[in-house]
């Protein structure tokens, strides 16, 4: 095995845990694949000889390369849903787990997308990757201590906008259950008593971002709902690990559907039917 395959193989080794960095940092697959791959190709130009740990110089390669791509994109971002992962709800998929070892529910990753990229990145490697503020802080040009701050403003935000979902997939797919066959019998009453009080609904059709908040505003869309149920064929599947739907027309994907359930009621709801995006994210 020449040097340049043994770096390959070392590199992959981490490969899965570098997308998953990425991934939480940019809410984009496509654009964490790019990451990944920049991280490769800087690894092969520098040569692995005087890297104590491979591990930690990724990482901190990779926080470079998706801070340049968040402050690059900040001035042309549209407002849009992250990336989904979709995994069968009864199928092991070790590499879907992989990439969501961590908690990273899509309401966390809509409440990532309101940051700074400096404020994601001290809390992404931090809190969910357990990096110390010393090797973060040169990344985001900050002392250890303006590191830990950007970190603690993080998470005081993610913590008021992203409930936590109940850890039991089983409830969450009864409450899921119950509010398809109230979209479906077009039961007011059964819909209004699965949502929380403050629901949140988030679409994004390609067109831009819907989103309604209350109760009252997303009820309100129970017509839509109803039209979706039985226009559709609605299978069960895990959206970032948690309980979801993806809707077909003809064989065809128009929709995916993820729930977050807290307290046994439906706290927000998000709909990526992007036509541009459906084929590779769920396909």
């Amino acid at each position: 095995m020449t040097a340049e395959d043994l770096l390959a193989v070392q590199f992959e080794d981490h490969r899965v845990r570098l997308k998953a960095v990425a991934y939480r940092m940019l809410g984009s697959l496509t654009d964490a694949d790019d990451a990944v791959q920049e991280a490769w190709l800087r690894l092969a130009r520098a040569g692995a000889g005087d890297i104590g740990n491979l591990g930690g110089w990724l990482t901190t390669v990779v926080g470079r390369v998706c801070l340049d791509m968040l402050r690059a994109r900040a001035s042309r971002r549209e407002d849009r849903l992250p990336d989904v992962v979709v995994t069968a709800a009864d199928v092991a998929d070790p590499e879907g787990e992989a990439l969501l070892a961590e908690s990273v529910g899509l309401a966390l990753l809509v409440v990532l997308e309101s940051l700074t990229p400096a404020e994601r990145l001290a809390f992404v490697l931090h809190d969910l990757f357990g990096l110390p503020f010393e090797q973060i802080a040169p990344i985001v040009d900050r002392t250890p201590v303006a590191a830990k701050k950007l970190a603690s403003r993080a998470r005081q935000r993610v913590r008021g906008a992203a409930p936590g979902p109940d850890p039991d997939i089983a409830g969450q797919r009864r409450v899921v259950d119950a509010f398809l066959a109230a979209a479906r019998g077009g039961d007011f009453a059964a819909l209004l008593s699965v949502l929380d009080p403050d629901v949140v609904l988030r679409a994004d059709t390609g067109a831009g971002l819907k989103v309604l908040r209350g109760r009252a505003a997303v009820s309100g869309q129970a017509a839509t709902f109803q039209r979706m149920a039985t226009r559709c064929v609605t299978g069960a599947v895990l959206v970032n690990g948690a309980a979801g739907l993806v809707n077909t027309v003809d064989g065809q994907v128009v929709s995916v559907m993820s729930f977050t359930v807290a307290g046994g009621r439906i706290a927000s709801i998000d709909i990526l039917s992007d036509p541009s995006r459906l084929p590779r994210l769920y396909g």
